[in-house]
Parts: C-alpha cells; structure tokens; sequence
C-alpha cells in the first residue's frame, strides 16, 4: 500500500474529525457525521497496522479516535463490576506474573539474614558493632518488646511507613539498584537483630515477637522488591517489544501491583498494631500471622492463576492504555 497516497486521500476526514471532536457544541447533522467519520477512521487505523505499520500515523489516528470515542460516548465512568474485576482479576493477574522473581527475592533476602544473624550471634566483634553493652541489654531486655505498642495510631504507622518502602522500590525499580540497595539493608538489620536476641538468649522472643505480622508483612515488601526488579529486567531485556513499549506496559502493571499491596500492608499494619503486642498467648499470635499470610498466598495464587491463563497480565485494557504497535517477532 502507498502510505502517502493513502493519507492523502483521508487526511480531508480525518481533519474533519478532529474538528467536530473539539468543537464544543454539535447540531444534530454535525453529531451524525462524528459517529460516521470515528467509524471510517477505525477502519482506516485498521487497514494502515495491518498492511503499512508506520508508528507516527498508527500513534496520529489512534489519538484521534480515543478523542473522538471521548466525545461521542463521554468520559468513562468506572463501575462497581469494573472495580471488582480489578480487585479480583487484575491484580492477582499481576502479581502471579511475579511469582517466581518473589521467590527469588525471598530466598536471597532470608540467606543474607541468616548470614549476618550467624555472624552477629558468634562473632564478638560483629556483636560489639551493634552498640556498647548497656545499650544491647536495654534493647533486648526493654526496647525491642516495647516497640510493639498495640493501638490504632501504631499500626497506620507501621502500614505508612512499610507503604511508602513498598511504594519506592517499585517507582525506582527501574534503576536495578534501588530495590537491591532496600532489601539488603533490611536483610542485615533483621539479620542482625536476631543474632544479637540469640546472644543474649533471646531468640524465641525474636520469633515470637517478629513471625505475626512479619509473614505477611516481609511477604509483601519481598513481592515490591520482585515488582521493581522485574521493571529494571524489562528495561534490560524487552525481548521483540520496542523498550520504551516493554517499559510503558510492565510499568503499568507493576503500578496494579503496589494497588494490591496498600491491602496486604493495611492487613500486616492491623497484626502488628493489634496482635504482636497484645496480651495473646504466642502460638495464636503466630496462627493469626499465619492465616492472614495464607489469605494473600491464597488471593494472588489461586485467583491470579485463574486469571493469567484467562489471558490477563495486569496491564490496561487496550481502551485504556490505547493502541499498540504490533511488533514481529
């Protein structure tokens, strides 16, 4: 097809649609021909992605025909089926995807604890670097049990601050770095921290203070870790996607995966501020840990499982993220 010939046979109604879709009042006539022109040029943007790709005009029509959509249907007006398709195919969908880079994560974060744990626990100078001796009994004696302060201002602390954590290694995923940099830290300040407990003879408190609320709540910060590795991985590697295509859509459906957590960090928040500190026997502590975990295991696993197969990947719909350029390959 000769793509110039072409467009300059239709630019007259696609000039024509441009106008009457930013004009600000139609007459009944004029209406008409809007609907019938958004129909022609459907056809057109249909014919030019199928025989003559060219990216300027795909992208040219296609924003004139979401205008044109805009003004003949009107805004889109989200739906409680909308919202609940969301929450139950959407955002499982996009953390499935994630599945194994959390696994990952999980596994390298848990052995980089353990180590610095060991080392702490074992190592005189490793346990020194951890503050003077009165200062390490205060904080395993007092501190570290009194954190855990059980009242609603603690836990939308606690929900806040791991939110935001959450929130950035997934905004600067990109970067490779940052979300590395995150859970190392966090990795060795966990780590540490039991190492010093066991020094002291303190480790079943650890646990039994740690494990509630942070199997839900670590599970969560290891799935945003995942979330901003595999945006750094799509920048990488965007395979036969052109890379800022690859970036737009895995960022997209990164960004349904930090919608998903506020829920599983708002859950954690609730063990943490309610449970951890309370007056609880230890094992129903960690059996309340531990149900809530499998409440999210269960949501994205189960539900996103479902999901994936039936096709979905997290990402807008087409109406939303607007057209795509087919690639080859």
């Amino acid at each position: 097809m000769d793509l110039d010939a072409f467009t300059a046979v239709h630019r007259p109604e696609w000039d024509r649609l441009d106008r009457l879709a930013k004009q600000r009042r139609l007459d009944g006539a004029e209406a008409d021909e809007l609907v019938r022109l958004y129909q022609a040029v459907a056809t057109h943007l249909s014919t030019v992605r199928s025989a003559a790709p060219d990216p300027v005009l795909v992208t040219r029509l296609s924003e004139l025909l979401s205008r044109s959509r805009t003004r003949i249907a009107g805004a889109h007006e989200p739906a409680w089926s909308d919202v609940v398709r969301y929450a139950t195919v959407t955002v499982p969908a996009a953390l499935y995807r994630i599945r194994w880079w959390t696994f990952w994560v999980t596994a390298a974060f848990l052995l980089v604890a353990l180590v610095a744990g060991v080392r702490v626990a074992v190592d005189p100078d490793a346990l020194a670097a951890m503050g003077t001796p009165s200062q390490r009994e205060e904080y395993v004696d007092e501190a570290f049990a009194s954190y855990y302060d059980p009242q609603t201002s603690f836990a939308a602390m606690v929900w806040t601050n791991n939110a935001w954590i959450a929130a950035q290694m997934i905004a600067f995923g990109v970067t490779g770095a940052w979300p590395v940099w995150v859970l190392l830290q966090n990795a060795v300040s966990i780590g540490a921290t039991g190492g010093m407990m066991a020094a002291y003879g303190e480790l079943p408190l650890f646990f039994q203070l740690i494990t509630p609320h942070g199997l839900l709540e670590l599970t969560s910060i290891f799935v945003a870790g995942a979330a901003g590795l595999r945006l750094f991985w799509a920048w990488v590697d965007p395979g036969a996607r052109p890379r800022a295509t690859a970036l737009a859509a895995e960022g997209r459906a990164l960004f349904t995966v930090a919608v998903g957590l506020v829920g599983a960090l708002a859950l954690s928040g609730v063990v943490e501020g309610f449970v951890t500190g309370s007056g609880m026997a230890w094992w129903l502590k960690i059996v309340i840990g531990a149900l809530a975990l499998g409440v999210f295991l269960a949501y994205y696993l189960v539900l996103g499982r479902r999901a994936v197969r039936a096709g979905e990947t997290g990402d807008l719909d087409v109406d939303r993220a607007g057209a795509v350029l087919p690639t080859a390959g």
